[in-house]
């Protein structure tokens, strides 16, 4: 399979409504599903919206980071630093500034790392990750290895005016909804913007693009940075959520983690994202709770689950997805009557 079709930036329009139909079942599913589930289903929103932030450096342009945690565990800590032990701290400054400071860091990165290709770069960016993981590790200032507690959730106020409170589980949940399908719009409508045609085309051949005129270095640098910001809106979410964060979120598992996401749902088009990240959960939970002690082996079960993905739907669930559709498209074609016009 070429480069040029390995992505799936075209959704069929089968494929478009069962994804509406899905968003309909998660609107709908708080007024179901207990408070245990909905925090589960509100933490698969959150990696969403991480591999979507990844699915902007790997499935559209091509660079494929370990590192990319660093930014999802840095908005984290700039919460915990920011809220004060005895009282909440407003949402409407902190998310922001959180963002800002993940993006800076990826900006800072970025400006080395993308400078690099290939393997190369993929041990770059996990290079600067376990500097940044092992930065707040041995530090006991910024929390060292046991991590640091968020003891309120966010504020939402304006004026002394409570908008919705993130305690309630429903408004945390809705609130982390409409921040997913904000970044998918927004990513979507920057895939097909010149500067996402410009990104493709580096993927696809990266010394064409250079030799037509464009700077590649700008493009990527700029790619690098925006997906650190959004992993940073997702990390955010996830210590809010939790109330606490350690090194761990920057860890290389969670990059990995962020990958396999990828890999299962279908790269370049971000529903896949989403609907690797919930799968991949959803699997997690499974391997995990299998009988006679075989959940202990759950890593064994999701790496070979992966690798037949990877076998025999090389675009993942999406990509197979399309491809069901199509043959049966094709059988149903087939099975019409031909018509006699004699």
């Amino acid at each position: 399979m070429s480069i040029i079709k390995a992505n799936l930036e075209i959704l069929p329009k089968g494929l478009q409504a069962t994804l509406v139909l899905a968003l309909l079942c998660l609107v709908a599913f708080p007024f179901v599903g207990s408070d245990f589930y909905k925090e589960m289903v509100t933490r698969m929103m959150i990696l969403s919206i991480f591999a979507m932030s990844l699915d902007l450096l790997q499935g559209v342009t091509g660079l494929v980071s370990l590192g990319h945690a660093a930014y999802f565990g840095l908005a984290g800590y700039a919460l915990a630093f920011l809220t004060p032990e005895g009282a909440a701290v407003s949402l409407w400054w902190t998310l922001p500034l959180a963002v800002l400071a993940s993006s800076l860091a990826a900006l800072v990165i970025g400006f080395f790392v993308v400078r690099t290709h290939g393997i190369y770069f993929i041990m770059v960016t996990m290079a600067f990750a376990q500097m940044v993981y092992f930065l707040f590790f041995d530090n006991k200032g910024l929390g060292g290895s046991d991590g640091l507690y968020i003891n309120f959730k966010p504020s939402t106020s304006i004026f002394g005016v409570q908008t919705f409170d993130l305690d309630n589980k429903n408004h945390f949940y809705y609130f982390t909804l409409v921040m997913m399908l904000v970044v998918y719009a927004l990513l979507r409508k920057l895939l097909w913007s010149p500067m996402g045609r410009a990104l493709s085309g580096i993927r696809i051949n990266e010394h064409r693009m250079r030799a037509m005129g464009y700077g590649t270095f700008k493009y990527k640098l700029s790619a690098f940075t925006i997906a650190g910001g959004v992993a940073g809106l997702a990390g955010y979410l996830q210590g809010a959520q939790s109330g606490f964060v350690n090194p761990e979120l920057m860890g290389f598992h969670m990059s990995a983690h962020a990958i396999m996401m990828l890999v299962l749902g279908g790269m370049g088009n971000f529903a896949g994202a989403i609907v690797g990240a919930f799968s991949f959960e959803i699997l997690l939970s499974v391997f995990k709770d299998l009988p006679n002690d075989l959940g202990k082996h759950w890593q064994l079960w999701m790496g070979t689950f992966i690798v037949l993905i990877i076998i025999f739907a090389p675009r993942g669930l999406m990509g197979l997805a399309e491809k069901l559709a199509l043959v049966k498209a094709k059988l149903g074609k087939a099975s019409q009557p031909v018509l006699d016009h004699e």
